[in-house]
């Protein structure tokens, strides 16, 4: 029986910056938008840990009961590990999607009650990514995924939910913060391209091949400084202040532009996500200054 610090690895905490990043960057936007209602940052901040969380056990489910975690590079996996039960893990990844869809409701019964089923398509989203007996994530769509559900939809959906409306600003903020949980997720697949061509889950990764790869990751951290001057021309000057994630996003590339291989990457995720952390906590400072 898995441990409860075991089951706290398998939530893969180091993820995390995926959710909270998006919810600062949208709160930040609903403000400059002219309205930023705390109460609901909060219940979209629980929204979006519990999917990601869930989504992290549904992976762990899901990849564990095909057997692509049996040669794992990365972080604890409680099936593949055989620490947890395939049920066990099932259960808890249901649990946080109806933890997230119940706060969802909240938001949806005081804002608009079509985000209802948006939050449907980002459950159904977070299951088949690898669950199901086509999943998404298999064939290289996975990406795409993030960028669409934690990128567009986090933080439009954020600022949408406090401010009622999204603009030009929530726009490039959320493009910047898609970005940046896109570069995650490609170092992570760069990581396991080995053992997922071995197993047949053809990520992007896979497709692309090693070279290309970094290549796209290199460009995936660099898009949320352009998109930051952008934001800093069409909103206000204060949006400056995301260029304090430049120096984290040189550190997360270095190790993947430099060749390194297999747990050598798993800096690069971190500093990755520290990166797209600082820059959403720089521009909602910047968008609620200008406001």
């Amino acid at each position: 029986m898995a441990t409860p610090a075991q089951w706290l690895q398998g939530a893969r905490p180091r993820t995390l910056p995926n959710a909270i990043a998006p919810v600062i960057a949208g709160t930040g936007a609903a403000g400059f938008a002219g309205c930023a209602v705390w109460w609901k940052a909060l219940l979209a901040l629980i929204v979006s840990l519990a999917l990601i969380v869930g989504v992290n056990y549904a992976n762990d489910y899901s990849d564990g009961i095909r057997g692509t975690d049996d040669d794992r590079v990365g972080p604890l996996r409680l099936v593949g590990s055989s620490l947890a039960s395939p049920e066990a893990v099932k259960r808890a990844a249901f649990a946080c999607f109806a933890v997230g869809g119940s706060a969802g409701v909240v938001l949806s019964l005081t804002s608009a009650w079509w985000l209802i089923l948006v939050g449907l398509g980002c459950v159904a989203g977070a299951w088949f990514y690898t669950g199901g007996s086509r999943p998404y994530g298999y064939l290289g769509f996975g990406e795409i995924a993030v960028f669409v559900f934690f990128g567009l939809v986090a933080v439009l959906g954020t600022q949408f939910v406090q401010a009622g409306r999204v603009d030009a600003a929530g726009l490039l903020t959320a493009c910047a913060v898609g970005s940046y949980s896109s570069a995650v997720l490609v170092a992570n697949n760069l990581r396991d391209i080995p053992t997922d061509r071995e197993s047949g889950k053809i990520t992007l990764a896979v497709r692309l091949g090693d070279s290309r790869t970094r290549v796209l990751f290199a460009a995936l951290v660099a898009v949320p400084t352009v998109l930051g001057l952008a934001l800093a021309a069409v909103a206000t000057p204060w949006t400056l202040f995301t260029l304090v994630s430049v120096p984290l996003a040189v550190r997360a590339a270095l190790p993947v532009l430099r060749g390194a291989h297999g747990p050598a990457l798993i800096p690069a995720l971190a500093q990755t996500g520290l990166a797209m952390l600082a820059w959403s906590i720089g521009a909602a400072a910047g968008l609620l200054l200008g406001a």
